[in-house]
């Protein structure tokens, strides 16, 4: 299991759900939690991935898209596993992620991947992630239900051999 002390759960929720599953990592983990924000929020407008001109479909057709964080994680040398959790976008992760992994010196850190999703998988999501953090020991990671009891997550938290 995780050192508490030195576990980050950090996430990107858009509507609330991913906030939801991160708490309980972080409760199942006992480690720190920290939202990623974004300095302009999205709202439903910006979310509608059936408009191919919302801010959602413009960033994630844009690969070297960067929206901006507003917050920092203080003290992140003192973290060796970060969990970081987002819903998946287009099958991949949205692109503020990318902008918070690549915000830090991640060098000899384990991160793994949780999302949510509406239906798909992890699909490429660490390969698309990988990048953003090259010289982190990075895990497969899972899609979970924002719905997961702390049971299930702790069950696949202790399942990666940490």
């Amino acid at each position: 299991m995780t050192d508490s002390a030195k576990t980050l759960v950090a996430y990107f929720s858009a509507s609330g759900q991913t906030a939801r599953l991160a708490r309980t990592v972080a409760d199942a983990t006992g480690g720190h939690l920290h939202e990623i924000i974004p300095v302009e929020r999205y709202t439903a407008a910006d979310l509608d991935w059936n408009n191919p001109k919302s801010r959602s479909s413009v960033e994630m057709n844009d690969h070297a898209s960067r929206p901006a964080v507003e917050n920092r994680v203080e003290g992140m040398n003192g973290y060796d596993t970060v969990f970081v959790g987002f819903p998946i976008w287009w099958y991949v992760a949205p692109t503020i992620v990318s902008t918070f992994l690549e915000g830090y010196d991640l060098s000899g850190k384990t991160i793994i991947p949780f999302a949510t999703s509406g239906g798909s998988g992890m699909g490429r999501t660490v390969d698309a992630l990988r990048p953003s953090a090259p010289n982190a020991r990075w895990l497969s990671g899972k899609v979970l239900s924002p719905a997961a009891r702390e049971a299930e997550v702790r069950r696949w938290i202790e399942g990666l051999g940490l």
